[in-house]
């Protein structure tokens, strides 16, 4: 039986010694510890239970606003109904003649009666090359056609294949046993090269993609979750906005990890003002800086970098992992890459380079999940989100309409809000972290086009997590690589209305119909230009 929860007493504020507030902080301390504890225990027994937490209003309204957007094939709304077959292309038609028609009726044409299905056999061909023997001696036979050529399987059942596996998320035992219930001669072996060798098309498209994508950007979000490899714990970052999305795999996550990965192509390692600005910023030794400043240079290889390291005397790991980090954003400002452009996160420390706005959801859920004491902890808390929420509110007011009145009407609030000093002292406490995160969340005053959450890289990241959760981790460099390369194209068709089967079976045909992803990211962001 479930013991019910001790309710403390209602203490009026006048009573609240500095020792009873003292007191009642360390009740509320050991109360979220407890919670804390109660939760890793169901985790550990593979229980599903969760504290009621009541859902944040700001997270409603994004989830509204991620509704509105289209998707191919789908209405956004029941109102605009429209009649199924309108769009649909008609393969073939089959007359039904009618019975038993009375003697004197009068033809008045045909009624439609649409049906909508799928062929789902196999579609062997055999082409027979023809072979001329000519007076030499030597033959010269037909070329293979190109959409078939160095295979023996059909660009329709390769394609089928790569969309069932990266898309829907079939796993190959499954996709075996259906394949041979089809009729269709193939081992494991051949079904696991077919989706992870010979994809180069695809590896070369997405590395574009990266590139292209800070080229024509104005901000930049990101996320990473987890990503077994070989038995091993990893990582996937996620780097996009809504013009493209770029994964990629490593073995650890930090910020050297994350500006090796926004280099995109490049390799180098550079100490230039950038680079060194960044240095003293963080509090590298005077001398070291000096030293690093006279010698300056471009590094082409990791190897490199490290070797003039060692040369220096430079071998504690905190001076290494500053220089490190400061000869990578030297990369990056030598590059092109804008020192002004914005990078929104979670507020995870390694994406906290260059100009960073935070996740406004992120922020309020801080608060959301405080553990009231008694009644008038919970209406303090209530209140304080109250005002979070329209600040929120005026934020996207100002994004829709930037004016300097509202501007300075929105930080005053801010200031307001996080100076509130409530009986609740978590909840203080809270304010004051917010506080220190003014300037990342208030940087959408001075970036109007910035969203005000990270929503859309968390949405993007999901598809990672789900695939990981159906197949567990990866176990072959090439088979992970080929994770990273095929959820990059997904998401990014999606986000261009292109239709992933379409892509798939134009790319495996070799009919490339369809442009270059880095293209299509051009050409949308000229168009919002």
């Amino acid at each position: 039986m479930t013991t019910p929860p001790l309710k403390l007493p209602e203490i009026p504020a006048a009573e609240q010694s500095p020792l009873v507030q003292q007191l009642l902080q360390i009740i509320l301390q050991q109360q979220e510890e407890i919670q804390t504890l109660k939760e890793e225990i169901q985790r550990l027994k593979g229980l599903k239970g969760k504290p009621k937490i009541e859902p944040s209003r700001l997270e409603a309204e994004a989830s509204q606003e991620e509704s509105l957007e289209d998707k191919a094939g789908q209405r956004t709304s029941k109102r605009k109904k429209r009649k199924k077959t309108a769009q649909l292309t008609i393969h073939h038609d089959e007359v039904v003649k009618a019975e038993a028609v009375p003697e004197g009726a009068v033809f008045k044409g045909y009624q439609d009666y649409v049906v909508q299905d799928l062929l789902i056999r196999p579609d062997n061909t055999r082409y027979r090359l023809e072979q001329w023997q000519v007076p030499d001696g030597s033959y010269v036979i037909a070329a293979v056609p190109e959409a078939v050529r160095g295979r023996h399987y059909g660009p329709t059942l390769i394609s089928y294949l790569l969309h069932q596996y990266h898309h829907q998320h079939v796993t190959q035992p499954l996709l075996l046993e259906q394949l041979w219930e089809l009729g269709i001669e193939i081992s494991a072996g051949q079904l696991s090269r077919l989706l992870i060798e010979g994809q180069e098309i695809f590896h070369d498209e997405k590395a574009e993609l990266l590139g292209v994508g800070i080229e024509t950007a104005r901000y930049l979000q990101t996320d990473d979750t987890g990503a077994r490899h070989q038995g091993q714990n990893g990582y996937c970052t996620s780097i996009g906005n809504e013009l493209f999305a770029w994964f990629a795999s490593t073995q650890r996550k930090s910020r050297i990890n994350f500006l090796e990965l926004r280099r995109a192509t490049h390799q180098d390692y550079v100490v230039n003002g950038g680079a060194l600005e960044y240095m003293a910023r963080q509090g590298l030794p005077k001398a070291k800086l000096a030293v690093l400043e006279l010698q300056g240079g471009s590094f082409a290889t990791k190897a490199q970098w490290q070797a003039h390291l060692k040369s220096l005397g430079m071998t504690g790991p905190r001076h290494v992992q500053i220089a490190t980090e400061g000869a990578l954003m030297g990369s990056l400002l030598a590059h092109g890459f804008a020192v002004d452009m914005a990078i929104m996160s979670d507020d995870a420390g390694q994406f906290n380079v260059f100009e960073h706005a935070l996740c406004w959801i992120h922020a309020e859920r801080g608060i959301n999940r405080l553990i009231p004491l008694n009644d008038p902890h919970r209406q303090a808390q209530s209140w304080i989100r109250r005002q979070i929420w329209n600040v929120y509110a005026d934020l996207k007011a100002y994004q829709a309409a930037p004016h300097e009145t509202l501007k300075v009407r929105i930080r005053a609030d801010f200031e307001a809000l996080c100076a509130t000093h409530t009986t609740f002292a978590t909840l203080n406490q809270a304010l004051k972290r917010l506080h220190r995160s003014k300037a990342e969340l208030l940087l959408v005053l001075d970036k109007p086009w910035l969203p005000l959450h990270n929503n859309l890289s968390e949405r993007d990241i999901r598809e990672y997590v789900k695939k990981r959760k159906i197949s567990g981790s990866t176990r072959s460099e090439l088979g992970r690589q080929c994770r990273d390369t095929f959820t990059s194209l997904k998401k990014t068709c999606r986000k261009h209305g292109i239709s992933f089967w379409d892509y798939l079976k134009d790319r495996v045909s070799r009919v490339n119909a369809i442009l270059p992803l880095p293209d299509v990211i051009r050409r949308a962001a000229q168009a919002k230009a």
